[in-house]
């Protein structure tokens, strides 16, 4: 173990190498992932169920003879065939990413440089400031009102610094509200808007419409996608992103030239094409939705109407971090977070309907032993 002083004197060491950007940037922390115990893990929005069984024997095709000596396919072609067909585009409409996290630093890496201003909701991905603070950029977040809509400010193509905006994300739904935006309202914003938007569609195919449509009818929208969530792939990394082929193709200069891996794009391409596997699935993630909303109203939250594979809970006067530290202590972990200016809760991954029940006894026994304040 290295003494904390020794430590924090070799940090300093550390920070007057690198960039100053990166020296004052505190990086982003992602949800707790505990490698050893047992527990009902309810904090990062993995799927609860096992992939398709097409993505075990794809992987496992693919795995075999040489396949795996050689470098993968750049472009994941077979992956861009199958989901064009899908989705309704061309192939060239498509760019892969190791995650949708990888195409949004690639988004933020091609559109804005240092200095230059990056526009976001607020509360909303956290990440989006880090990958801008990565780049030296300037970040405006705007903030949602109370009712999760966003004000008309946030289709000024200019900063309040008088700037241009040179990109602007919307996560959406959100996080970690599970709101929606309608796709009228979004396409509103683009059309004022004279930067790119990027519209991160991590929990689209758990949302009751999407903004693909809006991809076609405006160039500077850009719409990204994850196989972390609605396909059950959180540990393969893989992602994509739909744009007109003009934009995908300054994407392509940025990228990695070997992002996505020989069986990430085999899994994916095999997860995609199995439409039936997906629709099973997203109901009975959005039965237990219900049944996890339902069941935090009752114990006196205020549960969001999400359109996500998460619920966003708040209460008026019970402490969120003492129940989330209550639950963990219980062997349930779920997300308390906090957005300075703004507030804290509570957002609850939907997982099986088993976990979600022994979740809803652990946050009764809690309520019960520490009532809120009268």
């Amino acid at each position: 173990m290295i003494p904390d002083a020794s430590r924090a004197a070799a940090d300093l060491r550390a920070a007057a190498l690198v960039r100053p950007a990166i020296a004052a940037l505190a990086g982003y922390v992602p949800g707790e992932q505990p490698q050893g115990g047992s527990w009902i893990k309810l904090n990062t929005n993995e799927n609860p169920y096992a992939p398709s069984p097409a993505v075990a024997q794809a992987i496992l095709a693919a795995s075999t003879g040489r396949t795996l000596a050689k470098y993968p396919d750049p472009a994941a072609t077979a992956f861009r065939e199958r989901a064009a067909a899908i989705l309704g585009v061309e192939p060239d409409w498509i760019l892969c990413g190791n995650g949708s996290d990888d195409l949004l630093t690639i988004l933020v890496r091609t559109f804005v440089g240092a200095g230059e201003c990056l526009r976001m909701p607020y509360p909303s991905y956290i990440l989006y400031r880090t990958l801008a603070g990565i780049q030296g950029s300037a970040v405006e977040e705007f903030h949602f009102s109370r009712d999760w809509s966003l004000g008309a400010g946030f289709a000024s193509p200019l900063s309040p610094r008088g700037e241009p905006v040179k990109l602007a994300i919307i996560a959406n739904p959100n996080s970690p509200s599970g709101t929606l935006l309608s796709p009228a309202t979004v396409r509103e914003i683009g059309a004022s808007l004279s930067c790119a938007l990027v519209v991160d569609e991590a929990y689209g195919d758990f949302a009751s419409t999407n903004c693909l449509g809006l991809v076609r009818e405006n160039e500077r929208v850009i719409v990204t996608r994850s196989f972390s969530k609605s396909y059950a792939l959180a540990g393969l990394r893989f992602g994509f992103a739909v744009a007109q082929p003009h934009i995908i193709r300054q994407l392509e200069k940025v990228k990695d030239s070997y992002n996505c891996d020989a069986l990430s794009i085999a899994a994916a391409t095999a997860a995609i094409g199995d439409q039936a596997w997906l629709e099973q699935n997203r109901a009975l993630i959005l039965a237990t939705r219900q049944r996890l909303a339902k069941g935090m109203r009752k114990l006196g939250f205020d549960a969001q109407e999400s359109e996500a594979n998460f619920v966003w809970c708040t209460h008026p006067t019970r402490p969120h971090r003492a129940d989330y530290e209550a639950l963990k202590q219980r062997g349930i972990l779920i997300r308390f977070m906090h957005y300075a200016g703004w507030g804290d809760g509570l957002r609850i991954t939907v997982g099986t309907d088993e976990e979600i029940d022994a979740f809803l006894t652990g946050m009764e026994a809690i309520c019960q032993q520490t009532p809120h304040p009268k």
